[in-house]
């Protein structure tokens, strides 16, 4: 490893997770901690890791890394001028096309001719991210040291692991590929193929085709999110998610009718996109607790290759389903009817899974407003975390 590469006990970590259009609210929070630090500063993170819809702007973040509040604004800007028909197709033809694709699967094993099966065409989104993101200006970022690693999960159709391609300039002996159970890193070079496998959640979106090989959301069977930061190297974690209000109890409301098609999906996607971050952030907590009771009581004893990994965790503070309320009326026609009859709507109670999918400016906008309303009301955390006090060793 040159000395131009940040020192490898001061690896810090950006993790995004995936969640959709609800990434949106990964920028707010991103732009508070730009304000945090000087305003010409270089990208903070050595290391920076994304899933879904999150591997977009980790990679957006990390082409521009040679001034981290520049890059910030340019998600911004992405994402707040984005429309749906820069995403996927929506229009009654394309729709009314891809259910006889899916019906017409039928007679064919349930596969796809010529393309993958899905609901939704994200040809748009392929042309959108060719445009947005300079893959030859990532590589630069990575030779020059202001990035050491940035992985892009996505999911195998194949095998059924949990894959993280993973570019870096580093040599192979300091970051070394790993495989666990159901999960892997591979090192290569990213490109629009890996962000769209990373975000093609099942059925709505097409999987993507790397090396041969079929892939899907990276939500999908990813059972620690956090996970490829460590592998990376990482020794502190900032991690952003994009659940509703951790801090309000579930309310249970007494059902007049079974759950609709579109509540039970979304159900489905929050367990992946949602539950495995928040089960993973409590098991970092209590590895934390155990490491720093055990050190405390005996300083020379070994704690089986665990240390301490100090992160800072910020989630939404309101609910997006019912921020999904006041915007669904800004989709196409073509894809509020189909929300519609599927029960995606305040009265069928299934706004979670249109919150995925809802790719509109003024949606984005405020979720970009909130997530940097929550930052800068933990401002002396952030500002802790980017500058902790050197006394303090991990």
């Amino acid at each position: 490893m040159t000395e131009r590469h940040f020192p490898a006990a001061d690896r810090t970590a950006l993790v995004l997770t995936g969640g959709g259009a609800r990434a949106a609210y990964q920028v707010g929070v991103l732009k508070a901690a730009a304000e945090v630090l000087p305003k010409h500063a270089h990208n903070p993170f050595s290391i920076i890791t994304g899933t879904s819809a999150g591997a977009i702007n980790a990679v957006a973040l990390g082409a521009s890394a040679n001034n981290f509040r520049l890059a910030v604004k340019k998600v911004e800007y992405i994402w707040s001028n984005l429309r749906v028909e820069q995403v996927y197709r929506a229009g009654y033809v394309n729709l009314a096309g891809s259910v006889l694709r899916l019906i017409g699967s039928l007679f064919h094993r349930g596969t796809g001719l010529g393309k993958p099966l899905s609901l939704l065409d994200t040809a748009p989104l392929a042309e959108l991210l060719q445009h947005v993101i300079n893959f030859e200006r990532l590589q630069k970022r990575l030779e020059s040291g202001l990035l050491d690693a940035i992985g892009v999960t996505a999911s195998s159709y194949d095998t059924g692991e949990s894959v993280t391609f993973y570019q870096s300039d580093l040599d192979g002996s300091v970051l070394p590929r790993w495989q666990r159970a159901r999960r892997r890193g591979e090192p290569t070079r990213l490109g629009v193929e890996h962000l769209l496998a990373s975000s093609a959640i099942p059925t709505i979106l097409p999987a993507a085709a790397i090396n041969g090989h079929y892939y899907g959301d990276g939500a999908l069977r990813q059972v620690s999110p956090i996970s490829p930061a460590l592998h990376l190297g990482a020794r502190r974690l900032m991690v952003v998610g994009v659940s509703g209000n951790r801090n309000l109890p579930p309310v249970a409301h007494a059902e007049r009718q079974s759950p609709s098609l579109a509540k039970m999906v979304g159900h489905v996607f929050n367990s992946a996109f949602i539950d495995a971050l928040e089960n993973d952030m409590e098991h970092l907590e209590r590895i934390n607790e155990l490491v720093g009771i055990l050190q405390n009581e005996n300083p020379r004893a070994s704690t089986g290759g665990m240390k301490l990994v100090d992160f800072l965790a910020i989630n939404p503070s309101v609910e997006i389903d019912q921020l999904v309320t006041e915007h669904i009326h800004r989709l196409p026609p073509a894809m509020r009817m189909v929300l519609n009859v599927t029960g995606a709507t305040p009265s069928g109670g299934g706004t979670s899974l249109a919150s995925y999918l809802l790719f509109e400016g003024n949606f984005c906008r405020d979720l970009i407003q909130c997530g940097y309303r929550d930052a800068m009301d933990q401002r002396d955390m952030l500002e802790h975390f980017f500058h902790p006090p050197s006394a303090v060793q991990f």
